[in-house]
């Protein structure tokens, strides 16, 4: 099973993004991090950096990915896809290893993994 699939319009979509940054090593990092309304929220955001103890480097779709080894079990599988419509777009995640989602789509929980829900939620 593939670490992360990215579609090929969120590919185009990050290709561009990363168009903007400054670092020829610049990478797509992909993982979770605890909170949301339902323990895990997903973090997404670019980096120049790999911590080779760390880290986990791949090719999604012709996008360099970092990812922190810890994380790789709870998002192993998961689709990046990027939808326009009338009133804009953005980046949606499916991940088969979600058993429960919030309402706003960034926040996720698995069967091995709860994570620590944000109070405010």
């Amino acid at each position: 099973m593939n670490n992360l699939n990215i579609s090929d319009s969120a590919s185009l979509q990050i290709q561009e993004m990363m168009k903007e940054e400054e670092s020829e090593q610049t990478r797509l990092r992909f993982g979770v991090k605890g909170g949301g309304c339902s323990g895990l929220s997903y973090a997404m955001g670019f980096d120049d950096e790999v911590n080779e103890e760390l880290d986990i480097t791949f090719d999604a779709n012709g996008i360099p990915v970092v990812m922190n080894k810890q994380d790789l079990d709870v998002v192993v599988g998961t689709t990046i896809d990027f939808k326009q419509n009338m009133m804009g777009g953005g980046f949606t995640i499916d991940n088969p290893n979600a058993i429960a989602n919030c309402g706003c789509g960034s926040s996720f929980k698995t069967a091995t993994n709860a994570g620590t829900p944000d109070k405010d939620c």
